[in-house]
C-alpha cells in the first residue's frame, strides 16, 4: 500500500509499506477520506513540535480518517466487514477515568495513550489499522468524507457549543474561520443562533463563510472588531464567543465582545492571551470555558443529528486530492487559502 509520512520540513514522503493486518480487537480499513488538521500544518508539517510522547513519532500522517472495514481481527465485538466507521483520533488506554468518559483524548496512561497519525499509523494511505473501541459507525445518509471531519472538527466545535450553549436567542461571534470555525457556524446555524458574525484575515476564508452562508455578516480581523461587533448587536455584544483562530489578538475581542453574563469558549490550539481580568471578565460576570476535542459518546450524538438537520460537514471541503498529490494538499492547507482539505480515495475522489 501507498502511505505519507510528514518529516517536517514542508515535505510530504510517499511510500510503499506491505498492507497490514488487524490483531486482536482490531480491524482493517479501506481509507476514503483522510482530511488535513491545522494542528499537523502546525506541529508536524512545517515542524516537528511536540516532545516526548507526545510528538510526532515518525509514522503514517493523518488523523482524521474515515473508512471501510475490509479484515476483522479476532477478539472485536460490534463491527464486521463492509461496515462504514469513522476513527476517534486518538486510541486511549480504556480503562482510566477519562477513557471511561469517552475523553480519549485525556487518557492519563502514557503507554497506551496514542494518537492516530502522530504515535501511531493514521490515515494518509490506502489502508489503516484501528482498534475497534475507537470506531464510531458512520450512516448511509452521510458520506465518507462528511465522517472524516466529525471526530477533530465538527466534533471539537460541538463540545464547546455543548459547554456554552447556543440557542435561538443568542448572537455568536466566532474568531477564525478555518475549517473549525466554520465547522462552528454550521453548527451554531442548526441550533437556531440568532445572528452569527465571522472574524478573519484570510479573504478566501471569509468569502468561503458568506458563499455558504453561515455567517450571517464577517469582517476583516483588525483593531476595530469589537466596535464593529458592538454596533452589529445594538451596543451589547454577542451572547456566545467561539474563538477558533488561537490567535492573542482574536481572543481579546472574543472576550470583549461579549456582553455581560456572556461565555467564551477557547477552542484553537496554541497561542497566548493578554487580558485585563476584572474589566474583561470579573466586573461583566462572563466565563471562559477551555474546550479540548471531544468525547466518543457526543460524537455518536453528533452523527445523529447531523443526519437528523441533514447537515454534511463535507460542504467546506474546498479541495480534494488523490494521495499520490498529497504534498499538494498540505501545501494547500498550509496557505489557508482554502477550506477544508482532503485525501480521498474511491467513489469520494469525486463527490457526486
Amino acid at each position: 500500500m501507498r502511505a505519507a509520512f510528514l518529516p517536517g520540513n514542508r515535505r510530504v514522503d510517499l511510500r510503499t509499506l506491505p498492507t497490514p493486518r488487524p490483531g486482536h480487537g482490531e480491524v482493517l480499513l479501506r481509507v476514503k477520506a483522510s482530511t488535513i488538521c491545522g494542528s499537523d500544518i502546525r506541529c508536524i508539517y512545517h515542524e516537528h513540535l511536540g516532545k516526548g510522547p507526545e510528538g510526532y513519532q515518525g509514522v503514517i500522517a493523518g488523523h482524521e480518517p474515515s473508512g471501510q472495514i475490509v479484515e476483522v481481527g479476532p477478539g472485536c465485538r460490534r463491527f464486521g466487514v463492509d461496515d462504514r466507521v469513522i476513527v476517534y483520533h486518538i486510541s486511549g488506554c480504556g480503562v482510566c477515568n477519562d477513557c471511561r468518559r469517552g475523553y480519549m483524548i485525556s487518557c492519563t496512561n502514557e503507554k497506551y495513550r496514542r494518537a492516530y497519525g502522530w504515535q501511531r499509523d493514521g490515515g494518509m494511505a490506502d489502508y489503516m489499522i484501528a482498534e475497534e473501541k475507537d470506531l464510531i459507525a458512520l450512516p448511509d445518509e452521510l458520506s465518507y468524507a462528511d465522517g472524516a471531519q466529525v471526530a477533530c472538527g465538527f466534533g471539537t466545535v460541538y463540545e464547546a457549543i455543548e459547554k456554552v450553549g447556543v440557542n435561538g436567542n443568542h448572537s455568536v461571534l466566532i474568531t477564525g474561520l478555518g475549517p473549525v470555525g466554520l465547522a462552528a457556524a454550521a453548527l451554531c446555524r442548526k441550533l437556531g443562533a440568532q445572528m452569527i458574525i465571522g472574524i478573519d484575515v484570510v479573504l478566501e476564508r471569509l468569502e468561503l463563510a458568506e458563499s455558504l452562508r453561515l455567517c450571517d455578516f464577517v469582517r476583516t480581523a483588525g483593531p476595530h472588531n469589537v466596535t464593529q461587533i458592538k454596533q452589529l448587536t445594538r451596543g451589547a455584544g454577542v451572547e456566545r464567543a467561539l474563538d477558533c483562530s488561537a490567535n492573542p489578538a482574536a481572543r481579546v475581542t472574543a472576550i470583549r465582545a461579549t456582553r455581560k453574563w456572556g461565555k467564551i469558549a477557547f477552542v484553537g490550539e496554541g497561542g497566548t492571551v493578554d487580558f485585563n481580568p476584572s474589566p474583561d471578565i470579573i466586573h461583566e460576570q462572563k466565563t471562559i470555558y477551555g474546550s479540548w476535542v471531544t468525547s466518543t459518546w457526543l460524537m455518536e450524538e453528533l452523527v445523529e443529528r447531523l443526519v437528523r438537520w441533514n447537515l454534511h460537514p463535507a460542504d467546506i471541503i474546498t479541495h480534494r486530492f488523490g494521495l499520490e498529490d498529497a504534498g499538494d494538499a498540505y501545501a494547500l492547507m498550509a496557505s489557508g487559502k482554502c477550506g477544508k482539505v482532503a485525501i480521498c480515495s474511491d467513489e469520494e475522489l469525486v463527490p457526486l
